[in-house]
């Protein structure tokens, strides 16, 4: 039952993996990738190595989140969900990846595999925690609270009333001078509508 748990979560590692290059969305690419790196966590899972597998799980599911956030505010492309082409140098790309396959498929072949069973009863998580985390918890704790931070603040900056009005009718910054033209870069078209017209094409 175990190997064919495994092999299941390998198709689909692979199967979502290449959609990440098939989707027309920058949001849809990235939450993709994230249910490609939870497979891959799974499966470290069922070859017990559960800390390495639920690390993976978290550190992924977290930056993918993110990532698909900052897609939405920021992409010139309306929320990153417009159609759009997902891959270049298509050539260049092919020949990198048969590489990256080749060599890898080389490595985990051809290297040994090595052979130094652990006592049983050994807490190997435990171990394996106190060795990556005991010098660097604070780091990890404060890297936790700055990415919390950080989701929070960009659906605040995401939100439909933006910081200088409704982000419907078109935002507007205050003037250098009191009553003088707006500062920084105006929207083409005199608003709001017309910029976001823009960026879709």
């Amino acid at each position: 039952m175990t190997d064919l748990m495994i092999a299941l979560l390998v198709a689909f590692a692979v199967w979502t993996g290449w959609r990440v290059f098939r989707v027309d969305s920058m949001v849809r690419a990235s939450f993709a990738l994230m249910l490609s790196f939870v497979a891959v966590g799974a499966i470290g899972v069922l070859l017990s190595a559960p800390y390495i597998g639920v690390a993976t799980v978290f550190m992924m599911a977290v930056e993918m989140m993110v990532m698909a956030i900052f897609m939405v505010m920021f992409m010139m492309n309306p929320a990153g969900l417009n159609p759009m082409v997902m891959v270049h140098q298509h050539r260049l790309s092919i020949g990198a990846g048969l590489v990256a396959f080749f060599g890898l498929s080389a490595a985990v072949l051809l290297s040994p595999l090595p052979s130094n069973p652990v006592a049983p009863g050994t807490d190997v998580v435990a171990q394996l925690g106190h060795e990556l985390l005991g010098p660097s918890m604070l780091i990890f704790e404060t890297a936790g609270v700055t990415l919390l931070a950080t989701m929070v603040g960009a659906v605040i900056l995401s939100s439909r009333q933006g910081r200088f009005g409704s982000a419907d009718e078109g935002s507007r910054p205050p003037g250098l001078t009191e009553g003088g033209d707006p500062a920084g870069r105006q929207p083409e078209g005199g608003g709001g509508h017309g910029h976001h017209h823009h960026g879709g094409h």
